[in-house]
């Protein structure tokens, strides 16, 4: 197999050996009846929208799509106005510019909800599309009710990854980076590029900066996981009103491999009042 036939495993770097657990009968992600393209910020973001209520916005991985979220879309819908979309240069939310950085695709859904005339939303958020999660609520707080993220890294180095997660980012662009400079590189290797590439320089999010999130937040990790578990703690104990769950024999793929217990505390979280626990309380 070349290089450029195996991009699709490049892209789904996180996700490359999981087979995700088919929910329903619908093809996420590929639904005429509910998908349809936002002109926003100079390029066609595709999502689809799914059930009522109180709105609902899913922000998925690095090189996945709406069909990442197809074990959360079904059981979130019966109370929710459910969005998700493909992030910038992933899925069919195509775009053709050379940079991409997580603020780029924060300003993006905060467009999205703009351009749904959604005031405020919960917001789900799996590995990318957690740390896209933090920076929509650090730049445009008002659009966020509450946050649930899972697997979400502060910065780009082996203190924030698990050191075999980033040797394999690593040597993935080092392979691509080579192919595309022979000059053959088709226009879908270079986006791969693009997208894998940034998870070597970008985030770069100080603890310190996570002090602006007032929206309660569930921060989510495995214990076993390519985000180390202390770097999770990190993230949760940065945040002014966060819970922390580490999730025991788990990796990074809570949302497949958890997803009973994954959509139901989720789910709990987003229906009671966020409360402090401390003092007396703590005892209890």
């Amino acid at each position: 197999m070349t290089f450029e036939r195996s991009i699709s495993l490049v892209l789904l770097i996180f996700l490359s050996k999981i087979v995700f657990a088919q929910s329903s009968t619908t093809v996420y992600g590929d639904n005429a009846a509910a998908g349809k393209y936002a002109d926003i910020r100079g390029f066609k973001m595709y999502y689809e929208t799914y059930g009522t209520g109180e709105p609902l916005l899913l922000i998925h991985p690095n090189g996945g799509t709406i069909k990442s979220f197809e074990n959360q879309i079904d059981f979130f819908a019966k109370n929710y106005k459910v969005v998700v979309a493909d992030s910038r240069a992933q899925g069919k939310s195509i775009d053709a510019t050379d940079s991409l950085s997580y603020e780029m695709m924060a300003d993006d859904y905060n467009a999205l909800l703009d351009y749904l005339k959604l005031k405020q939303a919960y917001v789900i958020g799996w590995s990318d599309g957690a740390i896209n999660a933090l920076l929509l609520a650090m730049r445009h707080p008002d659009k966020v009710r509450k946050i649930a993220a899972t697997g979400a890294n502060l910065r780009p180095d082996t203190t924030a990854l698990h050191p075999y997660v980033y040797n394999d980012i690593l040597t993935t662009d080092r392979q691509m980076r080579d192919s595309i400079k022979t000059g053959k590189a088709s226009a879908k290797l270079k986006n791969a590029y693009k997208v894998n590439h940034m998870m070597l320089v970008h985030p770069n999010i100080k603890p310190a900066q996570l002090h602006v999130i007032t929206a309660p937040t569930l921060i989510i990790g495995g214990d076993h996981e390519a985000i180390p578990a202390k770097h999770t703690v990190e993230i949760a104990e940065a945040l002014p009103n966060a819970y922390l769950w580490i999730i025991p024999a788990s990796g990074h793929s809570t949302p497949v491999y958890q997803k009973d217990w994954f959509n139901a505390l989720i789910s709990n979280f987003f229906s009671h009042p966020f409360q402090r626990i401390e003092g007396k309380r703590m005892y209890y």
